[in-house]
C-alpha cells in the first residue's frame, strides 16, 4: 500500500466539509495539526517560465480546428487516472488530441474552445495547486504531498500561452454555455456526463476524424521529436546486444526490462508494449507476455520504440540471431524479408498511392514462396488469391506519430485511399513467419520469424529513414553485434 493514500484514509479527503478540513474535527485529527499542517510554508511560484517549445505550433493547430468547426464550442479532455488495484493508479498518458493542441501532458486536463465572432478562444482548465490553507493538500489522496507538485493556473498560462481555470468550475460551465458543441469521447466521463444531451456520437466522431487527419503531415517540430526517438531507440537495441548472455540465463524478460531502462532514462516510456520474442514466439505478431527463454542458435525478434517526453514514439523492429551468426535457413529467410523491405522503401515517395509500398514488399516475398516451392506460381496468381498471407500475416505499415499506430481515426480516402505527401511519417515492416506446427512447409523453416521495421519520413525528394542508424542486411547486423559483444 502506498503511504500517501493510507495516510490520506485517516487524514481525510477534500470531500469533508472546509469547517471539518480546518479544524480537523474528522478522522480523529486534531486541531493542533491541522493548523501546524496549514502554516509554515514557502512561496514556491515560479515567475520566470518560457513557453513549451511547440507552443506556436500548437496554437496553430488550434487555429485550424477553428477554421473547420465556426460557431461550434469544441471540449477536448486530457482525460483521468484509472485504478489499476485499489489505491493505485494506471501511469497516466494525457490523450493524443488533447497533448496535440496543448503540448500539457498532466491528467484531468480539459481543452475547451469557445465560440466568438471572429473564431475561438482558447481556455485550458487544470487542476491548480493543491490548498494548504484547507489541507488538500496532504489530505486528499491526490494532494501535492503525496503526487508532487504541479503547476499554478499562472504557471500554466505561461506555458502554454492558453488562459487556464480550475477544471473543478467546468461541469457547471458546460451546463450553463447554450450552443452546439462537440466533445472527444473516451477520455474523461465526467466531462461527457456534463454534456450528455447536446451532443451525438456522430458529430463527435466528426470531430476526432478531424483531430486524427489533422496529424498526418508532421511539422519539423514533430520530425524532431520522431528522430529524437529513434535515436533512443537505437540506443536502446544497443544495450540489448550487450546483455543477450544475461538474457539467456534468464529469460525474454531481461530484454524488456533492458530496452525499458533506455526508455524511462531518455524518454517518457515506451510507445507501446515491447515484443521480445526469441525462437517460435517470433511467429506470434503480439507476443509481449515476453516470459519464454533466450536460446543461442535461435532469433530475437525484437519490436520497441521509445516514446519522447512529448509523446512521440519510434517503432523498430530487427531479428537478431541470438549468437550473433545466422543459421543457413535463417539467413536465407532474413535475406529474402531484407529485400522486400527495400522494395517496400524504394516505392515511399510523395504522390505515391499509400498501398504502393505494401504491394512492392509483399510481391517480393510472394516470389521468393514461389521459387522456394512453398507456393503454386504464377506469382499474378498468388498475388491476386492472397496466398503469400499464410506467411506475410500482416500489412507493411502504417502511419507513426504521436500514437504507434498514428492517425487511426482518418477516413479511408485521407490515409490508406490517399497519396504520400512530405511530412508524413510511416513504417514499413515486412516479415515472414513460419509457425512451428505448419506442416505446409519443410520442418527447417517452422518456428522461423522475421520482421524487419523501419520509420520512414516521406520527403520532397523522396524519403529518409529515421532509424537507418541501425543496420539492416544480415551481414551489417553480424557485423554490428560482433562490436557490441568484443
Amino acid at each position: 500500500m502506498r503511504a500517501g493514500h493510507q495516510f490520506a484514509r485517516w487524514g481525510g479527503t477534500v470531500a469533508e466539509t472546509a469547517e471539518e478540513q480546518k479544524s480537523g474535527a474528522s478522522r480523529g485529527v486534531s486541531e493542533e495539526l491541522a493548523r501546524n499542517m496549514a502554516a509554515g510554508w514557502a512561496d514556491t511560484e515560479a515567475h520566470d517560465l518560457r513557453p513549451i517549445p511547440q507552443a506556436a505550433r500548437t496554437a496553430a493547430r488550434r487555429a485550424s480546428l477553428s477554421a473547420r468547426f465556426p460557431g461550434e464550442r469544441l471540449v477536448v479532455p486530457a482525460g483521468n487516472l484509472r485504478i489499476r488495484s485499489n489505491d493505485t493508479e494506471y501511469p497516466f498518458r494525457a490523450a493524443t488530441e488533447y497533448a496535440y493542441l496543448t503540448g500539457d501532458l498532466k491528467e484531468d486536463g480539459v481543452l475547451v474552445l469557445e465560440p466568438t465572432d471572429g473564431g475561438h478562444e482558447a481556455a485550458l482548465y487544470r487542476l491548480p495547486r493543491s490548498d494548504r490553507g484547507n489541507g488538500e493538500f496532504w489530505r486528499d489522496g491526490q494532494g501535492e504531498l503525496w503526487v508532487g507538485r504541479r503547476h499554478s493556473l499562472a504557471e500554466a498560462e505561461a506555458l502554454y500561452g492558453i488562459p487556464c481555470h480550475d477544471v473543478r468550475t467546468l461541469a457547471d460551465v458546460l451546463r450553463e454555455a447554450g450552443g452546439p458543441v462537440r466533445v472527444v469521447r473516451g477520455h474523461d466521463a465526467g466531462v461527457e456526463a456534463a454534456l450528455a444531451d447536446r451532443t451525438t456520437a456522430e458529430t463527435d466522431q466528426e470531430l476526432r476524424v478531424f483531430l486524427s487527419e489533422l496529424r498526418l503531415i508532421k511539422d519539423t517540430f514533430e520530425i524532431g521529436e520522431l528522430q529524437k526517438a529513434v535515436d533512443s531507440t537505437v540506443r536502446g537495441f544497443e544495450d540489448v546486444v550487450k546483455v543477450l548472455d544475461k538474457a539467456e540465463a534468464t529469460s525474454e524478460r531481461y530484454i524488456e526490462g533492458t530496452f525499458f531502462l533506455r526508455a524511462r532514462v531518455e524518454g517518457n516510456d515506451i510507445g507501446y508494449g515491447s515484443i521480445c520474442a526469441a525462437g517460435p514466439h517470433a511467429c506470434t505478431l503480439h507476443w509481449v507476455r515476453n516470459d519464454g527463454d533466450v536460446r543461442s542458435g535461435d532469433l530475437l525478434l525484437l519490436d520497441a520504440g521509445v516514446e519522447t517526453h512529448t509523446l512521440y514514439t519510434a517503432d523498430v523492429t530487427r531479428t537478431l540471431p541470438i549468437n550473433g551468426t545466422y543459421t543457413d535457413i535463417q539467413r536465407k529467410i532474413y535475406d529474402a524479408v531484407y529485400e522486400s523491405q527495400e522494395a517496400g522503401i524504394r516505392a515511399v515517395r510523395p504522390g505515391a498511392a499509400y498501398h504502393d509500398f505494401h504491394r512492392a514488399a509483399q510481391r517480393v516475398l510472394a516470389e521468393k514462396l514461389v521459387e522456394w516451392g512453398l507456393l503454386e506460381g504464377p506469382v499474378e496468381r498468388v498475388l491476386e488469391l492472397g496466398l503469400q498471407r499464410r506467411w506475410t500475416l500482416h500489412g507493411t505499415g502504417h502511419m507513426l506519430g504521436m500514437d504507434v499506430h498514428d492517425c487511426a481515426a482518418a477516413r479511408r480516402e485521407a490515409y490508406a485511399g490517399a497519396t504520400l505527401e512530405p511530412g508524413m511519417c510511416l513504417t514499413v515492416e515486412p516479415g515472414l513467419y513460419f509457425q512451428a506446427d505448419d506442416l505446409t512447409v519443410p520442418e527447417k523453416y517452422r518456428g522461423i520469424g522475421v520482421r524487419i521495421e523501419d520509420d520512414i519520413l516521406v520527403t520532397e525528394d523522396g524519403n529518409r529513414n529515421l532509424s537507418a542508424g541501425l543496420p539492416r542486411t544480415s551481414t551489417d547486423v553480424e557485423a554490428w553485434m560482433a562490436r557490441l559483444k568484443s
